[in-house]
């Protein structure tokens, strides 16, 4: 019997914070039709000829920010994710780790698995909660790629893993390094989605947006919505954590353009909490499996400078899953799965 295969996939990272790296990021990204799913004429105006040549100079300074001699933390985190389910899965498999956008690409790694000629792929893309614009891009990218090959082996996909007990644990945990207890609000803080790709994503097209609080209720109706994976997955970790509903908040960060995307945003719930007087907040990213641009910098340095602005004093993120060992062991669970 042959192996099997493992492809990890997250999203990805520029080759190097140069102005011209980031800028094919940028690119590559930005023109996936599942991220900006607007017609590709316009879509192609607004990347190459605004976003890009603009955000491309500014986004490779906060990449210099928070660049280490061995990579983006992104990067740094991932590669040891793949080392490290490898070490525990064995001989018996062969991992390979893939980025959505750039390097190691995923028609890469998937050709590195057909060599190794594996009988099998299970695609885990390493976001909690489902969304077309990350885990949806990522299947569609593989099934691209292997729907080209002769022979095709057997392939699953992890759609999610946003209620799996132990990253709830994992994120409880390192929580509990900080006493939560001492802060005077807490924050769980998702990537945001345009408001149109919550109610694409719904077939019953009932449902999505048009009850007072369709996504704060986790049903069968809802259950591939991002936004109530979201607000699950906030609330299993205040559950374990035993905070109250009304001391945390869930809110979505990092919107790009003017349309509406997911509310509350997290600027603004930054805002209200420091005009209410809080001066201490505690914020968790868990849309998140490894620390990025996201958390290291646009939380810890830019939310926390708006805050102190505002008349708060302190931000402390918690941690992203990273390398903790329970991790891999979550990730070996979603293999076998």
């Amino acid at each position: 019997m042959g192996k099997k295969g493992v492809l990890l996939v997250n999203l990805g990272t520029p080759d190097s914070p140069q102005v011209k790296d980031v800028k094919r990021y940028l690119d590559q990204f930005l023109m996936d039709e599942r991220v900006i799913d607007i017609p590709k004429f316009n879509r192609t105006l607004l990347v190459k000829g605004i976003i890009v040549p603009f955000r491309g100079p500014k986004t490779a300074a906060t990449y210099k920010e928070i660049w280490e001699p061995n990579g983006s933390p992104l990067m740094y985190y991932s590669e040891i994710q793949a080392r490290q389910l490898q070490a525990k899965l064995g001989e018996e498999y062969v991992v390979e780790l893939a980025m959505r956008y750039q390097n190691p690409s995923i028609p890469a790694a998937l050709n590195r698995l057909k060599a190794a000629q594996v009988d099998s792929i299970k695609v885990i893309p390493l976001f909690p909660q489902y969304a077309s614009a990350t885990s949806g891009s990522v299947m569609q990218a593989v099934m691209e790629v292997v729907s080209k090959w002769q022979t095709i082996p057997n392939i699953a996909f992890v759609n999610n893993f946003h209620d799996h007990a132990g990253m709830i644990d994992i994120f409880a945990e390192n929580a509990l390094k900080h006493q939560p207890e001492t802060f005077d609000h807490v924050i769980f803080s998702f990537h945001g989605l345009p408001e149109r790709q919550l109610i694409k994503a719904d077939d019953s097209k009932s449902h999505c947006l048009k009850l007072g609080e369709c996504c704060e209720v986790y049903s069968e109706k809802n259950k591939f919505c991002y936004a109530a994976q979201s607000h699950h997955t906030a609330r299993l970790i205040a559950e374990k954590l035993n905070i109250p509903k009304d001391k945390y908040t869930i809110c979505f960060q990092s919107r790009l353009g003017k349309e509406p995307w997911v509310q509350p945003y997290t600027s603004d719930v930054l805002k209200k909490l420091a005009h209410e007087g809080k001066k201490r907040l505690l914020v968790f990213s868990p849309a998140f499996v490894a620390d990025c641009i996201e958390t290291v910098h646009e939380i810890s340095v830019e939310y926390l400078e708006e805050f102190q602005q505002d008349g708060g004093e302190h931000v402390q993120l918690v941690e992203s899953l990273n390398d903790h060992p329970k991790f891999i062991e979550v990730l070996e669970e979603l293999v076998h799965q």
